[in-house]
C-alpha cells in the first residue's frame, strides 16, 4: 500500500524526522488557505499522485513547454496560478506511463535555500532479509540513473534484526554523504527515525529524496512511503491513509475478495491458482506469441464466490479478447472452480473465447460441471494446449 507525499511526511515526523512546514489542499481555494498559514514569501507548490519524477512531468491539458507538478510561487496570485493548473488536469511522468494520473491533491510547502541534495532509502534487501540503509550523495535524481551511471556513488548498509540500528549505521551514513559536524549527527538522528518509522508501521520502503541541507539544517524535502499490505490489519490509522483513486479499479475490486491482481497490457486474461503457476501461464501465452491481459491468482482456498468476483474482474477488461483458465487442484478443489466460472459466465455477457484446463483434485467431477453447462467453454489437456488454444481463438479474424 502506497500513501502521498504529504502523508508520508506527516507519518515520518511523528518519528521525529526534520520534516518542513506543509499542508494539503484539495481545490484551489485550501491551497491559498494554505499557503497564508506559512511564513512565506517562498512556496512549493507540489502535485500529489503516487508516482515519481513529478517536476519534471507535464500536463496533458497545458501547452507543451509548461511546468510540471512542482512549482515555485512568488506570490499568493502565483500559488493560485500553479493550483489551477495542477488540480484536475493529468501529470504525466516517467512512472505513469503516457496515460498519466489525474491530480486531485495539492501539498503547499515553505519554499527551502539547499545548499546540497542526498538521497536516504530503508528498504527489505531479499538477499540478506535484513532491511538495509541506501545512501547516496547524488540527491535529487534519479537513484536507478545514479546507480547504473555511478555506481560506486551508492552504498548500501544492513541492519542486524539482533541487534537492530546502531550508532555504526549512523556513522557510515553520515560518511556516505560526506557530512561531519553537526549535520553528521543529524543524519544519525534522521536515520534513526526513519528505522523507527520503518518497523512502527510494517513499512516495506521509505525513500527520501532529497535528503537537504539548508543551512545549518539536515530537513526531509520529499518522501516517498510503502507498506506491506499484509500488515495493514495491525494499522488502521494507516490503512484510512489508502487512496482508492491512485489505484487501478479493478485491483482494488479484486483486493476487496483478497484476490492477488494485477492489470497487464496485453489481451488474453488469466484466472490462475498459485503465483508459481499463474507466472508459468503468462510466460507460455507470451511464448506461444500473445501477451497476458492480468496476473490473477485466486489461492489455495478459494471459494466459488471468490472465484465468480475473479472472472468477473477480468471480464471487465475491454481489452480483454479471451480468457485462460489454468487450475492445478491441490488444496482448490477443480469442481469448485467450474461452478465459480459457469456462474460467472451465466451472470454476465459472455462475449470472448474462454479456454479451461483444470487438473488434481475432483478433475472428473469439475470437467463434468463445464461439459453441462451449456456454454461455449473450450477445453484442454494440459497447459501447452491450453495456451495454444487461446492464442488461436484469439487470433482469429473477426
Amino acid at each position: 500500500m502506497n500513501i502521498h507525499e504529504y502523508q508520508a511526511k506527516e507519518l515520518l515526523a511523528k518519528f521525529g524526522a526534520p520534516v518542513p512546514a506543509g499542508h494539503a489542499a484539495m481545490s484551489v481555494e485550501e491551497a491559498v488557505e494554505a499557503a497564508k498559514k506559512l511564513p512565506g514569501p517562498l512556496w512549493v507548490v507540489k502535485a500529489q499522485i503516487h508516482a515519481g519524477g513529478r517536476g519534471k512531468g507535464h500536463f496533458k491539458e497545458l501547452p507543451e513547454g509548461s511546468k510540471g507538478g512542482v512549482r515555485l510561487a512568488k506570490s499568493l496570485e502565483e500559488v493560485e496560478a500553479h493550483s489551477k493548473d495542477m488540480l484536475g488536469n493529468t501529470l504525466v511522468t516517467v512512472q505513469t506511463g503516457e496515460e498519466g494520473k489525474e491530480v486531485q491533491r495539492l501539498y503547499i510547502t515553505d519554499g527551502v535555500d539547499i545548499d546540497s541534495e542526498f538521497y536516504l532509502a530503508m528498504l527489505v534487501d531479499r538477499a540478506t532479509g535484513r532491511i538495509a540503509i541506501v545512501a547516496s550523495p547524488e540527491g535529487g535524481m534519479d537513484i536507478e540513473q545514479v546507480a547504473h551511471d555511478t555506481p560506486e556513488k551508492v552504498h548500501t548498509f544492513t541492519i542486524d534484526p539482533a541487534t537492530g540500528l546502531m550508532p555504526h549505521h549512523g556513522r557510515s551514513v553520515a560518511a556516505a554523504l560526506g557530512l561531519t559536524g553537526s549535520l553528521a549527527k543529524q543524519a544519525a538522528k534522521v536515520t534513526t527515525a526513519l528505522y523507527k518509522a520503518f518497523l512502527g508501521t510494517d513499512a516495506s520502503q521509505i525513500e527520501i529524496n532529497p535528503l537537504a541541507v539548508s543551512g545549518d539544517d539536515l530537513l526531509v524535502l520529499d518522501a516517498k512511503v510503502g507498506f506491506d499490505g499484509n500488515a495493514m490489519f495491525r494499522h488502521p490509522d494507516i490503512a484510512e491513509l489508502r487512496d482508492l483513486t491512485e489505484e487501478d479499479p479493478m485491483e482494488v475490486e479484486a483486493s476487496k475478495y483478497d484476490l492477488a491482481y494485477i492489470k497487464l497490457d496485453g489481451d488474453i486474461g488469466c484466472m490462475v491458482n498459485g503465483a508459481g503457476l499463474a507466472m508459468a501461464t503468462m510466460d507460455i501465452i507470451k511464448l506461444n506469441g500473445a501477451f497476458p491481459a492480468n496476473f490473477l491468482d485466486v489461492g489455495g482456498g478459494a471459494s466459488k464466490e471468490k472465484v465468480t468476483a475473479a472472472f468477473k474482474i477480468i471480464l471487465s477488461d475491454p481489452a480483454v479478447k479471451g480468457i485462460l483458465v489454468n487450475i492445478f487442484g491441490g488444496i482448490m478443489r477443480c469442481d469448485t472452480i467450474a461452478e465459480g466460472i459457469v456462474a460467472a459466465a451465466k451472470e454476465v455477457d459472455l462475449d470472448v473465447p474462454l479456454v479451461v484446463r483444470l487438473e488434481g483434485t475432483n478433475v472428473k467431477q469439475g470437467k463434468d460441471i463445464l461439459a453441462n453447462s451449456g456454454l461455449p467453454i473450450i477445453a484442454a489437456d494440459d497447459l501447452g494446449d491450453a495456451a495454444r488454444k487461446i492464442v488461436a481463438e484469439v487470433k482469429q479474424p473477426a
